[in-house]
């Protein structure tokens, strides 16, 4: 019995340990299992990040990457298109566009720069060293050896046969004139682009469309056969303007001439058509050649006459003069006490030259062209009315709406704070700045019967369509007009003027001798003794409403324009067979 305890005994040991090895067991399992699926969470989680990256690459940015591996190995030339030729008012050619070449190289085909250097210069000119840097360019398939070359030239080295170099058809801009009309055609820049003038204000009539050139390189920068791919250049249209060449050259070769003649900073001339609007010719000093643009002066890219304003002085007391008699403030009989000093608050008026006091009828105060008499008329027609008359002849710095870039509109105090002596000032072209072509129009309108037109140079684009431009009439008393004419008339013939007399014709027209302010001394007031000396006019009993301002700023004397006026109307006379029409 004792022995069976002891069995028992085992048997249930054996048992109780038989359990625990069985849970040893099961542990030792789990663990192995919670290991096993620790890495596998891994392993997924890395193959999902990999599948990830695979579809981004793939399907998320796989065109932008493509698009950059084309780009490494592709080399794309824009295609300059033929700009639209630029015709005078008769035809004449201004500026056009020829055919070219642009030449350029892949510096990993060059097996001798030096040797390509020199055969290069020996066609294209300059020196070795100026093709050396292209050739051996480091790390680039592409560079530019001469954009936009003679086509002679490109087909004489083409015919070398330098390994590397290649040619592409291309257009380049020329004026058969020379530097005529230069500041009003303007420039463009390499790339076709209108930079100044007319290139710049109808750019996008005159440019068309860039075409271009696709080929696809090898790694060695090679080109790959059949990648090639030309996108042809659509060329732009043409334009004609009011620009006469024969005049404008006659016109810039004397405003060049008066203005070194009197020593001035500009001269300047304007000749417009009072009928039509149309500038036949326009220039102010120093001249913009386009042909060669290497070294511009300042101001030259610019035609000031448009651009720039300045105080008009005399020229302007038509303005005044024409309003008093517009309001019936005056007739031209009218006679005016005149001191040879006209207080006005702390300052006084006065004449250009000393004279003693005395009377003087409303017409002799614009012949002789007196600062006190006209003071005097604007203050009985009063400074309110001079203030609105101006804005109806548009002198009130607004815009004239030229087809040029950078237009002045000019410069008027705005009219509550006009003082006494601000309103005796701007009644004979102080304290108000307009530009010569603002000045002109006005005087067109008193050709035209009082109707002013847009200025404009634009007379025809495309295939021959027409442009329309705006007129309106300014002068509505026509007496009051006619009456400020027979002034002008006398001007000439009797007055500051007569410098302007051309034999069988009559001439109306006003001098103008305006003090200026030194823009970089402003706080010293006018200068002494320094001058915007200018002359417009037309004639009046003839066939014609051209019209002709000429200018020349900042001169150290009062020397008068009107023989510069005389040259060039003299010449348009004769070029236009402007006949006299009798009464």
């Amino acid at each position: 019995m004792a022995s069976g305890r002891r069995t028992s005994a085992s048997d249930g040991e054996r048992a109780r340990r038989g359990r625990a090895s069985y849970d040893a067991a099961d542990s030792g399992g789990s663990f192995i299992s919670g290991r096993m699926a620790l890495v596998f969470v891994i392993f997924l989680f890395a193959a999902l990040a990999f599948v990830g990256r695979l579809v981004y690459l793939q399907v998320v940015v796989a065109d932008e990457y493509s698009e950059e591996a084309r780009s490494a190995r592709s080399v794309d030339i824009s295609i300059t298109p033929k700009r639209g030729t630029i015709y005078d008012r008769n035809g004449r050619v201004l500026a056009t566009s020829v055919e070219a070449t642009t030449i350029y190289c892949n510096p990993n085909e060059i097996e001798d720069a030096n040797a390509a250097a020199t055969s290069i210069a020996q066609v294209l000119g300059g020196k070795k060293e100026d093709y050396l840097e292209p050739l051996t360019r480091a790390e680039t398939a592409f560079a530019y050896i001469k954009r936009q070359a003679d086509v002679e030239q490109a087909d004489k080295l083409r015919a070398a046969e330098i390994p590397g170099l290649y040619y592409v058809s291309d257009s380049k801009r020329v004026y058969p004139n020379g530097s005529a009309a230069g500041q009003i055609i303007g420039i463009v820049n390499i790339d076709g682009e209108g930079l100044t003038g007319l290139e710049n204000y109808y750019d996008d009539i005159l440019a068309g469309e860039p075409g271009s050139l696709h080929m696809e390189q090898g790694l060695t920068g090679i080109p790959i056969n059949g990648t090639v791919q030309t996108t042809a250049a659509v060329p732009g249209k043409d334009i004609t303007i009011s620009i006469d060449i024969d005049l404008q050259q006659k016109l810039e070769k004397t405003v060049v001439a008066m203005a070194k003649d009197m020593k001035a900073a500009s001269g300047q001339s304007v000749v417009l058509d009072g009928s039509t609007g149309e500038i036949l010719a326009i220039a102010s000093s120093p001249l913009l050649d386009p042909t060669n643009t290497e070294n511009i002066e300042e101001h030259a890219a610019e035609c000031q006459c448009i651009t720039r304003a300045f105080e008009p002085g005399s020229i302007f007391k038509s303005v005044t003069m024409l309003a008093a008699l517009e309001n019936k403030a005056v007739t031209s009989a009218d006679s005016f006490y005149c001191p040879n000093l006209l207080p006005a608050d702390e300052y006084y008026v006065s004449d250009a030259h000393e004279r003693e006091n005395e009377t003087m009828t409303a017409t002799q105060i614009l012949v002789r062209s007196s600062n006190v008499g006209i003071s005097l008329i604007a203050k009985r027609m009063g400074f309110d009315k001079l203030n609105s008359a101006i804005s109806t002849y548009r002198l009130d710095a607004r815009l004239t709406g030229v087809d040029y870039p950078g237009e002045s509109a000019g410069y008027l105090l705005d009219f509550s704070q006009w003082s006494r002596i601000q309103g005796y000032n701007i009644s004979f072209g102080q304290g108000i700045s307009e530009t010569p072509l603002q000045m002109a129009r006005f005087y067109g309108a008193l050709a035209n019967g009082g109707v002013s037109w847009q200025p404009h140079f634009l007379m025809s684009r495309g295939d021959g369509e027409e442009v329309s431009w705006k007129s309106e009439t300014i002068v509505k008393d026509t007496d009051a007009l006619n009456k400020l004419i027979e002034m002008l008339k006398l001007v000439v013939e009797e007055g500051t003027g007569t410098g302007a007399q051309i034999p069988g014709f009559a001439v109306a027209g006003k001098t103008g001798t305006a003090e200026y302010v030194d823009e970089d001394h402003r706080e010293q007031g006018y200068l002494l003794d320094h001058y915007n000396n200018s002359f417009v006019g037309f004639l009046p009993d003839t066939d014609s409403k051209l019209v002709c301002f000429v200018g020349a700023t900042e001169v150290p004397s009062e020397t008068a324009t009107t023989e510069v006026f005389q040259d060039i109307m003299a010449y348009a006379i004769e070029r236009y067979n402007i006949n006299s029409i009798q009464e």
